[in-house]
Order: C-alpha cells, then sequence, then structure tokens
C-alpha cells in the first residue's frame, strides 16, 4: 500500500511539474526526496510524512500562482484525500508544506515536527551548493534579473513580504538567502551534508568577484 502509494504521488507530481519553472520541476522533486531518504537514515521519524511531504512540497509553489500560498497545500490535500491517506497524515503533510519554505520563517511558523525539519533540510541542501547556484542563476533568468549590480546592496533582514517583493540581482540573493542557509539546517545528518555546499559558494563568488574586477 504504501509503495503504491508513493508511486502515485511521483506519478502525480511528474505530470503536474511537466511544464513548469525548471528550478521547481520535477528533477528537483527527486533530489530533495533523496535528500530526506538520506537524511532519514539517521533521524527517527515517520518515513510516509517525510516522503509525501517532500513529494507534494512545490506542487504549486507560490511564486508561480500570483503569490497565493493556499494552492499548493489545496492541491496536496486533494490528492491525498483522493487516494485514501489518513486525515491525520493528511493534516501533518500540509502542515508541512504551509510552514517550511524559506519565506515561512521570515513570519510566523505555526507548526514544527521532525518531520518538517528533515523535509525542510532536504529542500534547503537543493539552494545551496553547485545545484543553488544553478538554479538561483536559473530562476534570474526566468525573471529576466541582473546577475550582479554593484550599486545595488543586498536587502539584508527582510520580512516576508520585503522578500517576496524583492527583485534585486542574483548575486544579492546569495547574501540574503542561500549563504544563510547553513547555520538554518535543523538535523545534525543535514548540517554535515550542508558543509561542503556552502564551501562551494564561497568559493564561487570569491572567483565571480576576482573575474568581475579583471
Amino acid at each position: 500500500m504504501e509503495i503504491e502509494l508513493i508511486e502515485k504521488t511521483i506519478d502525480f507530481v511528474k505530470k503536474s511539474l511537466e511544464h513548469g519553472e525548471r528550478g521547481h520541476d520535477w528533477w528537483h522533486i527527486q533530489r530533495v526526496y533523496t535528500n530526506a531518504k538520506s537524511i532519514m537514515e539517521n533521524e527517527s521519524a515517520d518515513r510516509m510524512i517525510v516522503f509525501l511531504a517532500s513529494l507534494l512540497h512545490d506542487i504549486a509553489d507560490a511564486k508561480f500562482h500570483d503569490g497565493d500560498e493556499t494552492i499548493g497545500p489545496r492541491i496536496a490535500q486533494e490528492f491525498l484525500t483522493k487516494n485514501n491517506v489518513s486525515k491525520k497524515t493528511i493534516d501533518h503533510v500540509i502542515a508541512i508544506i504551509e510552514n517550511m519554505s524559506y519565506k515561512s520563517s521570515l513570519g510566523q511558523v505555526t507548526f514544527k515536527s521532525i518531520e518538517m525539519d528533515i523535509v525542510q533540510d532536504a529542500d534547503r541542501l537543493d539552494a545551496i551548493g553547485a545545484i543553488g547556484i544553478a538554479r538561483a542563476f536559473h530562476y534570474g533568468g526566468y525573471k529576466n534579473r541582473e546577475i550582479y549590480n554593484p550599486t545595488i546592496p543586498p536587502q539584508l533582514d527582510m520580512s516576508k513580504e520585503e522578500y517576496k517583493k524583492n527583485e534585486g540581482p542574483t548575486i544579492n540573493h546569495f547574501y540574503e538567502k542561500l549563504l544563510l542557509l547553513k547555520n538554518k539546517i535543523n538535523t545534525e545528518t543535514g548540517k554535515k551534508m550542508a558543509d561542503d555546499r556552502h564551501q562551494f559558494m564561497v568559493g564561487f563568488l570569491e572567483e565571480f568577484y576576482k573575474e568581475v574586477k579583471e
């Protein structure tokens, strides 16, 4: 039953994100799912909740739906209900989806669990390192943002609403989010996984500024 549900969820997510922005497509979901499974090897949590939340967490990202943060949780809930998942599991998965994003952490987080810690870490790991750099510049291009503009400083300590409206250069995003994620990882396993990825970004920025000055 569990294997069948996971397979149905994977198929549903693949089809739903087939034409989505490529930094938040099925391959992003697969990496988050894989990260979550790796973290789960050393953490005690409800595997089904972790797996379902990992697979469904970006089923309808608000930034691609005019900022509407209710669409993703609603689609996930409808899918899980249709597949006869227990109300307790559905409620937990939806709570994770509603509270796990970085922008949510800038506002009032209304839910916390070890399962959310794991899924959140898995997602944040995909936002840093080589993959994180690639995704950041892809999204910047998708939004036609400047790569770098030394006259526009990073906006630090933004509120949730300020973060959602921010349209600064992609390099600024490293200081506004990506370099901050290492210290926001929840699990010990996730922290170990984050170290090398964080250092890769630091090295990338050092090389970037060196080339800018040449």
